[in-house]
């Protein structure tokens, strides 16, 4: 399997507080589309909002699980500690007024890796990096009307891992994950998949002395992806040969999931690009209800109860 890498990046789950807080932000500030709200399936009393382009395409999808009640997570070695998202060459300028002028904590912008970065972190503290990419064609989401489409948000970039050393973790992305080192600066390498185009690319930053620790406004898991459940299935059986730990095969009604993790502990899942988020409801209404799998479909009025109401954009007079 080694041969043949991921196909890019499918999603990031990040944990935040405030559900409303976090549907405003990203829907409203930084113009993504709520393609998919439903709940975690593991704990149903709590949302999981799916942000991402029109059709909530892989490589598209940053996620949330908001527990209104947890506490503010500490970003550290074993965690993914920033998420990037591709955006037109010319636009960083544009998104740094954008933010200044919403009062959203931002960097000024800065050249990493050969690349024009802006960094801004969400109501929660979670870390989001702009990148200048003149070449990622994806068309985005243009449905905000105050975010013109030549600077809307393409889809993910580039993840960052922070680990307290390289090894074993680049190990696991070039020998088991078939990932490539493309480019090395300080103490920062670049693996790309696919071609290590944007939305296909994995940062490790090495050195980080203290451990994170999980809570809110830092990820939970990055997930990469996997064509079909034939594709998927193999990853499994290389995994388990291997001697890496890794779940049974989870169906996540939008895609299916096997999780594992990687050596410096982040934890990582392999996700199908099918059946996608239409399955349930049509294009144009994504992400406007309650959408629920039909094994909790029976709990519908008990978990609609616990959850919080939202207000979507559409429905503000």
């Amino acid at each position: 399997m080694a041969q043949v890498s991921p196909h890019g990046l499918h999603h990031v789950t990040a944990i935040a507080t405030d559900p409303q807080a976090n549907v405003d932000f990203y829907t409203r500030a930084l113009g993504l589309r709520l393609v998919k709200q439903t709940v975690n399936f593991d704990a149903p009393e709590t949302y999981h909002l799916y942000y991402g382009d029109e059709q909530g395409s892989p490589s598209s999808l940053l996620t949330f699980f908001p527990w209104p009640d947890v506490p503010q997570g500490r970003r550290g070695a074993g965690m993914t500690t920033a998420t990037a998202f591709s955006v037109p060459g010319s636009s960083l300028g544009w998104w740094h007024e954008r933010f200044k002028n919403l009062q959203i904590d931002t960097d000024a912008p800065t050249t990493r890796d050969q690349e024009e970065v802006l960094t801004f972190r969400d109501p929660d503290g979670l870390v989001i990096d702009l990148v200048a990419s003149e070449g990622d064609h994806r068309s985005g989401w243009d449905g905000v009307a105050d975010i013109p489409a030549e600077h809307a948000v393409r889809g993910l970039h580039t993840i960052t891992l922070s680990e307290q050393q390289l090894d074993p973790s680049a190990t696991m992305l070039t020998d088991l994950l078939g990932m490539n080192l493309t480019a090395e600066e300080g103490s920062r390498s670049r693996f790309g998949m696919a071609g290590g185009t944007s939305g296909a690319l994995v940062d490790v930053f090495a050195g980080v002395r203290e451990r994170g620790w999980q809570a809110g406004g830092t990820v939970h898991h990055v997930a990469f992806r996997a064509p079909d459940l034939a594709t998927q299935t193999l990853w499994q059986q290389e995994l388990r040969a291997r001697g890496v730990q890794v779940t049974q095969i989870i169906d996540r009604q939008y895609f299916k999931s096997i999780y594992f993790r990687e050596p410096g502990g982040v934890l990582f899942e392999i996700a199908t690009d099918t059946p996608g988020f239409a399955v349930d409801e049509p294009l144009l209404e994504l992400g406007r209800s309650l959408k629920l799998p039909p094994w909790l479909e029976p709990n519908r009025a008990q978990i609609a109860a616990a959850l919080p109401p939202l207000q979507l954009e559409e429905d503000i007079p």
